[in-house]
């Protein structure tokens, strides 16, 4: 392929990249560690292409590190960077470590005396910021979780879900994808099996394949799915609830955009690793 054409791809990929807007991401160093007590560091960033450094850092707000043993690790050595946030990770004790971004948040429309207000915040905090008078009030729950997985030396049980959203149970362990051998996950929503849930896998160097390479699915009725992963490297794993129909609104009218009255996603980040 020549330069031209080279360009011509790239270009292309990064189109079809940012149509689906940017990316947040967490990318630990390494998702398996070996060693007596050893560390990951964290890179958390928002990004036109994933798993670039090129757009700002990620907010770690809601950051939650949980031990193999379910109890809350500390992370480290923060520090707020310009294009990214990073973090370490003692992993104190061996097995599998999840590190994650919670968050639950409001998005509130209304008016007051005909003047269009808008909100943003918690639960608490719409209460006293939004006035009692307040007229046309749509009020929009939005819970997100952005993880991932690291395990120090040997493999162990993932922490039980919230119930809160949408979350992904690994049936098989995040640290041991391989390609080409089956893997089995399923989906909760609110603790209960995601049925016919679409979700998608992206994989890392997207600018250096010159496509997207994106991966579709969708869950069964029980919420679970089983597939191959074709290539190793990082992917981000991502779905969305309620699932938006391109041109629709929650009644099905074209054009529309009624709001939601809740709102869940979640994004993983996972590595598959040849066999």
């Amino acid at each position: 392929m020549n330069l031209y054409k080279s360009l011509v791809a790239l270009a292309l990929a990064g189109a079809a990249f940012g149509a689906q807007a940017h990316k947040q991401w967490i990318l630990p160093s390494s998702t398996v560690v070996e060693g007596k007590e050893p560390w990951v560091t964290v890179d958390a960033a928002i990004s036109e292409g994933l798993f670039d450094i090129d757009f700002r850092p990620l907010q770690l707000d809601g950051l939650a590190v949980t031990g193999p043993d379910g109890a809350a690790v500390t992370p480290e050595n923060i520090f707020n960077g310009k294009l990214r946030n990073t973090f370490d990770v003692k992993l104190a004790k061996n097995g599998t470590y999840r590190i994650a971004l919670v968050n639950q948040s409001v998005f509130a429309n209304y008016k007051v005396n005909g003047e269009t207000k808008r909100f943003r915040g918690t639960e608490e905090t719409l209460k006293k910021e939004v006035p009692a008078n307040a007229q046309d009030l749509q009020v929009t729950h939005m819970a997100s979780r952005l993880e991932t997985f690291v395990t120090a030396n040997e493999p162990s049980a993932l922490p039980k879900p919230t119930g809160v959203g949408l979350e992904l149970v690994p049936v098989t362990h995040p640290n041991e994808l391989l390609v080409g051998e089956k893997v089995t996950w399923k989906f909760l929503l609110d603790g209960k099996p995601a049925a016919n849930q679409p979700f998608s896998l992206i994989p890392g160097g997207v600018r250096q394949r010159g496509i997207l390479g994106e991966i579709r699915h969708t869950t069964d009725a029980n919420g679970e799915i089983t597939f191959t992963a074709p290539t190793g490297g990082m992917y981000l794993v991502s779905s969305n609830w309620p699932v938006q129909v391109r041109g629709q609104g929650q009644q099905g009218q074209p054009g529309q955009q009624a709001p939601q009255p809740r709102r869940t996603s979640y994004t993983a980040i996972v590595e598959v690793l040849p066999q």
